[in-house]
């Protein structure tokens, strides 16, 4: 139990010379409002006269005041103190101590009454006192007084509860009696941070000045306000008293007889005079110490552990100094840098960001997702109108009339098509080049990153070799977009080619053609609901008498008419020989050998596919433009206001689909209809070729990023570096560390250092 204060004391005196108090001490913190008596107890305390004094606030830094019990000695009977800012002066002269804390108090908070948190240490060993460790914080304030800071309330309340907040700290509430406790701060100050009571002693000063009849009998027995530790009261020396300098050790004996005399607190000697609350404060202290100090090690033991693993994050001092050794380390951070840098592209490397994707996984990224997207989003024919590519084909085709779709035009608009691919590509190339920067600068181990100027010539020699591959690496994506427009190759085993694209076209339209005979199959069979005789005829009348601005085929018609009459019967005995149907559909007239509507002009145009896509793309182009243009255009056919009486033979119904052909013919010239059937193929070529280009583009861009950029920046970075910094003149300058990482590095030594000597303080005690 002799050795705790004592630890404590030398744990105090570690942790401060560093400027730092990591570690929550056990301490008595005493707290109380100018002229409460604050002073006086601590001097009673010590048995002597050493606290400055004054109007206002004297005390303005904290002071830590150790009391230390040595035995006595005839040599130096008197009390002895020692400053910590001053470790090789010893002060017997009190006088002498007061004007060094004063001094001290000036030099930090300056001569304008304002306070700072830095604490003043002083040591005072006598035989006369009880080993105890003390804090004498300023006491508070709420108006400020002459030259006072504005704000000296904020100041003083931050100060106080910055100690008395820490749970390991005793707060020493000082109360005088000759104020109502309800009214004392000090107490009020306790219990914001102390609700229960649990480590608040109360004093009670100036008892002996309150009113005659009164006592506080109440409030030291813990009646009016309890404290699970207890109230004492004690009897300071009065302002003449001090003025005149009078002997402490006769203040006290003074008190002892007050107390002793007193037909009230003679009763409660127990709670009575300075030396029940030295005594009390040193068995609180030593409690306190013996139940907290386990704990204490404890949490010296993880901060050497903390300490050593941040220390370690700064790297190794220097071994040698000499240029052979320097150059040996130089080398070996290259070294380490290069293969930090390959590894982070590979996906070998030891340590991997699992927040994001880097290196090599997010070049995968880039070519995978990022560039195929970006190719995905260009839509070869999106910025073609038709007029575009229409204006195309009669340029191709010179002074002369094309008898067929001029090669050269569809040549003409597929290449800048081709050309929309270059921008993602070289976006690719540019996203690839920033990933490597990237890498570049996370690598580099914490050894590295003490050389500031190594660092930085290092990403300078990256950022050269990046600069210098990245350039020919988009010069070969522009070549490779360059080689795909020079020749079109329509002879590519992928591409749709002019029967193809016929074919498909026409797939296209039979089966928007199927769609639209059936809806209108179900419109005309609705017309069937009833029958009636007109003249000894079997006639079709419709439910609903006109159709008004449908655009119907005729051939719909047809097969819808005659589905109705192999549903209703055939009129007048007429068979089925005798309604014949030609291969598109159309029906024929009795006794006729070509369908409806046909012409000799779409005969004509028939013959001019078969003369340029051959026997395999033969089609009727006249069926197929009208189809198209029925289609996709605007245009509504309006259909006669009432379906006509059908005779035996079906004259008048053959008649109205002679009529609506006749009318589309007039409608649709053989340009417009030529037209519109080439502007559709030419789309369709280009879609063709371009996703053949596209699916190229996707599959060589990344290669080539990979092989001339990043295998070459991989293979290379090591060499270039040695070649750059690998030099006896510029080796000192790059070896020079950084000052700023120097003094964190040489602060967290002197940490370790003390967390070890506070281990060893703390073992030898327990």
């Amino acid at each position: 139990m002799d050795k705790l204060i004592p630890t404590v004391n030398k744990l105090q005196d570690v942790f401060n010379t560093v400027g730092q108090d990591q570690i929550d001490l056990p301490q008595i913190v005493v707290v109380g409002s100018q002229s409460s008596g604050k002073s006086s107890v601590l001097e009673n305390l010590v048995g002597c006269d050493f606290l400055p004094r004054g109007s206002g606030i004297v005390t303005r830094r904290p002071l830590v005041l150790q009391l230390v019990n040595v035995p006595y000695d005839e040599n130096n009977a008197g009390p002895r103190a020692q400053f910590l800012h001053l470790p090789n002066q010893v002060f017997t002269d009190m006088t002498e101590v007061r004007r060094e804390i004063e001094r001290e108090t000036d030099r930090l908070a300056g001569s304008n009454k304002g306070i700072v948190k830095t604490p003043i240490h002083l040591r005072i060993s006598s035989p006369d006192v009880l080993s105890l460790t003390l804090v004498d914080l300023p006491g508070i304030t709420k108006i400020p007084v002459g030259d006072q800071p504005a704000d000296i309330e904020t100041q003083t309340r931050n100060l106080v509860y910055e100690y008395i907040s820490k749970p390991n700290s005793i707060i020493v509430a000082i109360s005088p009696a000759n104020v109502d406790i309800v009214n004392s701060e000090s107490l009020k100050f306790a219990r914001e941070v102390d609700p229960k009571g649990t480590r608040t002693i109360g004093v009670i000063t100036k008892i002996d000045l309150m009113d005659r009849g009164t006592n506080s009998l109440e409030i030291l027995t813990g009646r009016v306000y309890p404290l699970r530790l207890g109230f004492v009261g004690v009897v300071n020396r009065s302002q003449e008293d001090t003025q005149a300098n009078k002997p402490i050790a006769e203040s006290l004996k003074e008190e002892a007889e007050f107390f002793g005399g007193h037909p009230i607190y003679r009763t409660i000697q127990q709670h009575c005079g300075t030396a029940t609350l030295a005594k009390v404060l040193n068995q609180l202290l030593l409690q306190h110490i013996r139940d907290h100090l386990p704990s204490i090690k404890t949490k010296i033991n993880a901060l050497i552990s903390q300490t050593e693993h941040e220390l370690a994050s700064y790297g190794q001092m220097s071994a040698g100094s000499d240029l052979v050794s320097k150059s040996s380390r130089l080398l070996k951070m290259i070294t380490v840098f290069a293969n930090e840098f390959t590894s982070s592209i590979d996906g070998s490397a030891s340590e991997m960001s699992t927040a994001e994707l880097c290196g090599g996984a997010r070049l995968y990224y880039i070519f995978n997702d990022i560039f195929a997207a970006g190719l995905d989003s260009v839509n070869p024919t999106a910025s073609l109108t038709n007029n575009d590519i229409r204006t195309a084909i009669r340029n191709s085709s010179g002074p002369r009339a094309s008898l067929f779709v001029p090669e050269i035009a569809f040549q003409l608009l597929v290449k800048p098509q081709i050309k929309s691919l270059e921008p993602p590509a070289q976006r690719c190339v540019q996203l690839a080049y920033e990933e490597l920067m990237k890498v570049g600068l996370s690598c580099g181990n914490n050894e590295m990153r003490r050389y500031p100027r190594l660092h930085a010539k290092v990403m300078q020699v990256v950022s050269d070799l990046l600069r210098e591959r990245v350039g020919p690496t988009a010069a070969y994506v522009e070549s490779m977009i360059a080689i795909e427009r020079a020749y079109i190759n329509t002879n590519h085993p992928d591409f749709i080619g002019g029967p193809g694209a016929i074919s498909d076209l026409q797939r296209k339209l039979d089966r928007k053609r199927k769609d639209i005979t059936r809806s209108r199959a179900r419109e005309v069979s609705k017309l069937a609901t009833r029958q009636r005789s007109v003249d000894g005829d079997t006639v079709v009348v419709s439910a609903e008498e006109t159709i008004v601005d449908t655009a119907i085929d005729p051939a719909e018609v047809d097969d819808a008419v005659d589905d109705v009459r192999t549903s209703r019967g055939k009129p007048n005995g007429v068979t089925n020989d005798e309604y014949p149907r030609a291969a598109s559909g159309t029906l024929r007239r009795p006794g006729s050998g070509s369908p409806l509507g046909s012409s000799s002009a779409a005969s004509g145009q028939g013959k001019f596919f078969n003369s340029f896509f051959g026997a395999n793309g033969r089609r009727d182009v006249l069926q197929m433009a009208s189809d198209e243009l029925r289609t996709n255009s605007n245009s509504v056919i309006p259909m006669p206001n009432r379906l006509s009486h059908i005779s035996g033979d079906g004259t008048s119904l053959d008649d109205e689909a002679a009529a609506l052909s006749a009318q589309l013919s007039a409608d649709l010239t053989v340009s417009e209809q030529r037209d519109e059937m080439e502007t559709a193929l030419i789309r369709s070529l280009i879609t063709s070729y371009f996703q053949i280009v596209r699916k190229s583009v996707q599959d060589l861009v990344p290669k080539a990023i990979m092989h001339l950029l990043v295998n070459e920046v991989c293979e290379n970075m090591q060499n270039r570096l040695v070649e750059e910094l690998y030099k006896e003149t510029i080796i000192e300058e790059l070896l020079q560390e950084d000052p700023t990482l120097v003094a964190e590095r040489d602060q967290c030594a002197a940490m370790l250092d003390v967390y070890k000597k506070a281990f060893a303080i703390i073992n030898e005690a327990m």
